[in-house]
């Protein structure tokens, strides 16, 4: 039976035009002993996304694809016995909708291993709406709860704040009692994230510039940064002895115009979150934490719906920094 799919194809010329098609279930890739079907019920919009909608960034090697790095739904069939028809689950990472067709169509097929149990009290909805980008919160909070961050310690600064990764991060934070201060550069969301959570708005032109001096005044107890580059530079001179910073993003640039004198005198720790490759049982922890830390009033409010048709003009949207907070498409 045909179902739709939103697939992303490139023509001689280099174009990529991603079109709406109607396909049969015999051009989803196999993964012999392992696959498992999934009818997907909702799905969402990430940065790669937008990379992969509008072919930038080299994410997707081979074409015709089916974009789409994050699902949930449940399972139509299954070769693995850790899952069986009906069963919830969801998807984030492992390179689905990069390098494996992914969830931008109403059924998709992956490696059992790749799945997690949706979590009980989350719908398919709410799982999309945390995502990619707030999966990837959870496990930059984790990790610094993991190296001694506590809500008596000090302020924690959010970079990138009303985009995706910072809307759960300052939403998950504030929860669990943390002073937020969040970062942005869009002066009207300061309202959208103070219901979010955060205590104080820090414009970005205020902290996005380095300095000559390594080390400022000891300020942050801890960080979710999300923009990397000259921003991140700044910070790690700004925070408290022995802090750490969790880098979870580089819309700032890739580029890290640093020295090593903040891990020196003061002991900064830099954690690097990956949320790709992670394995399953730091995915089913951090399931279970977002079940418990997130507010899901919050996260409804911070969510928009839209619709696989709208995804092509959203993907150069997000890329433009046009998007606040998570993008949820039901199918």
């Amino acid at each position: 039976m045909p179902f739709r799919a939103l697939i992303v194809d490139k023509a001689e010329d280099g174009t990529v035009t991603p079109a709406i098609q109607s396909i049969e279930e015999d051009r989803l890739p196999e993964a012999p002993g392992e696959s498992v079907t999934v009818d997907v019920s909702h799905t969402t919009l990430n940065y790669k996304d937008g990379l992969c909608l509008t072919g930038g960034g080299g994410l997707v090697r081979k074409y015709p694809h089916v974009p789409g790095i994050d699902f949930a739904g449940t399972v139509r069939s299954s070769e693995v016995a850790e899952f069986s028809p009906g069963d919830p689950v969801v998807l984030t990472g492992w390179r689905v909708g990069e390098a494996w067709w992914g969830g931008y169509a109403e059924r998709a097929r992956v490696k059992g291993k790749w799945l997690v149990p949706l979590p009980e009290g989350l719908s398919a909805a709410q799982a999309m709406a945390v995502g990619t980008a707030g999966f990837t919160a959870m496990l930059a909070v984790m990790a610094l709860e993991d190296h001694g961050l506590k809500p008596e310690n000090g302020p924690v600064l959010v970079t990138g704040a009303a985009g995706g990764v910072g809307s759960v991060a300052t939403a998950i934070l504030g929860r669990l009692g943390y002073e937020v201060v969040a970062v942005t550069g869009r002066p009207e969301t300061g309202d959208y994230l103070r219901r979010l959570g955060a205590a104080r708005i820090l414009p970005r032109d205020e902290i996005n510039e380095t300095v000559k001096r390594p080390l400022e005044s000891e300020t942050w107890a801890g960080c979710v940064d999300a923009v990397g580059g000259a921003m991140l530079a700044r910070v790690l001179g700004q925070m408290k002895y022995g802090c750490s910073v969790a880098s979870v993003g580089l819309a700032g640039g890739a580029a890290l115009p640093a020295t090593v004198i903040p891990f020196l005198l003061r002991g900064v720790n830099l954690l690097g979150i990956d949320s790709v490759m992670r394995p399953r049982a730091d995915r089913i922890a951090a399931w279970g934490r977002i079940a418990r830390d997130l507010d899901m009033d919050l996260l409804d409010s911070m969510t928009v719906a839209a619709t696989l048709e709208e995804l092509p003009a959203l993907g150069p949207k997000i890329l433009e920094g046009g998007v606040k907070g998570r993008v949820v498409v039901a199918l």
